[in-house]
């Protein structure tokens, strides 16, 4: 199959950002057969391969990157409904549909088709950037839920044989913002497809405190829900928003730490405030960035050069216009140093480093 390369493309516009150089080679690979000839094309010519979905949790290097980046654009997906058990949730009531949905598809599009269709499990997930094909990288999560509850069968091509591959939910490895695409197998499986299986008919997710406080006590509708969240994250300017400046990010730059409770224990003694926390298994708790980050010295609408946090939510750092990527850098070292002065905890990124030579 004949594939269109293109040279010396700019990959600020692919992203939410708007930041970083040009990709030597430049593909969109809108089938899975178009994605084995760009992976074959790479291989024959020794070259670096970076696979590129909505661009919503990427941070491309001012020199862009010297090698050939496969912009993934498959979007075939298919409903059919099983009688089996849902495997993920305790709640074991509902049949199940299942989904499979390509990996070029938008994902919050999504979101609303499962909500429109009554079925539950990614509710919580609205309004969330990017492509299908990135939710089982960072095993996406927000406000209480994560795709890994709802993930059945990831569909690959392994890089190394150009053969597919699907992996089960369990081969996945997720773990909090994690998974064998982002860890032990992150340059060897390029998804094409995600299989998910959603609740027909089945209960909202309601644990997050913004959601038990908006709904008190009641048991809202998945359309409720989902019109929560929207609303919440727009506020945040956590919704892609070409009129809102403050949204001009890749959502949350940092993740959240997770601490044993003698550190949070220690935190929390220390503070003149209460310190949000999240109660995890085996002694560990889970702090939220943001407070750290507001906490250290860094609040909402710091400004650094053309860099800025969002002057909204202290998690998002912004292109205020202009930006290089050197700039949103060096606020995230400021960040990060400012932090880890004032409570010893190192921040770790979210989002995707292309194209650095070294550690940033």
């Amino acid at each position: 199959m004949s594939i269109d390369i293109q040279e010396n493309v700019s990959l600020a516009p692919f992203t939410t950002l708007g930041v970083g150089g040009p990709a030597k080679y430049f593909v969109e690979a809108a089938t899975e057969t178009a994605l084995v000839s760009a992976l074959s094309f790479a291989k024959e010519r020794e070259l670096s391969v970076f696979i590129l979905g909505g661009g919503s949790n990427v941070l491309v290097a001012d020199e862009g990157f010297d090698g050939i980046v496969i912009h993934i654009r498959i979007d075939s997906s298919e409903f059919r409904q099983t009688a089996a058990a849902y495997p993920y949730e305790s709640d074991r009531t509902n049949s199940i549909r299942t989904i499979r949905a390509g990996a070029g598809e938008n994902w919050d599009d999504f979101v609303r088709s499962c909500v429109e269709n009554d079925l539950a499990g990614v509710e919580c997930l609205s309004g969330i950037p990017g492509y299908i094909g990135g939710t089982p990288v960072q095993n996406v999560g927000a406000y209480g839920q994560e795709v890994s509850e709802t993930i059945m069968e990831v569909h690959c091509v392994d890089r190394e044989t150009l053969k597919p591959v699907r992996l089960t939910n369990a081969e996945c490895g997720f773990e909090y913002r994690k998974s064998i695409f982002n860890s032990s197998s992150a340059a060897r499986f390029v998804i094409c497809e995600v299989t998910y299986g959603l609740r027909i008919g089945g209960k909202p997710k309601i644990i997050y405190k913004e959601l038990i406080e908006r709904f008190r006590g009641r048991e809202p509708s998945l359309t409720e829900v989902r019109e929560a969240v929207l609303a919440i994250r727009k506020a945040k300017s956590m919704v892609i928003d070409p009129a809102d400046p403050n949204s001009r990010s890749v959502g949350s730059f940092f993740k959240n730490p997770i601490v044993p409770k003698s550190i949070f224990e220690k935190i929390a003694r220390n503070s003149p405030s209460e310190v949000p926390f999240f109660l995890l298994r085996d002694g560990f708790v889970k702090i939220p960035a943001a407070w750290l980050i507001e906490a250290a010295g860094v609040g909402k609408g710091f400004v650094l050069g053309n860099a800025g946090v969002s002057e909204n939510h202290s998690l998002a750092i912004v292109n205020r216009g202009g930006a290089t990527t050197s700039e949103i850098i060096s606020l995230k070292q400021l960040i990060q140093s400012k932090v880890l002065e004032r409570f010893g905890i190192e921040l770790m990124p979210e989002p995707v480093l292309v194209g650095f030579n070294m550690q940033v």
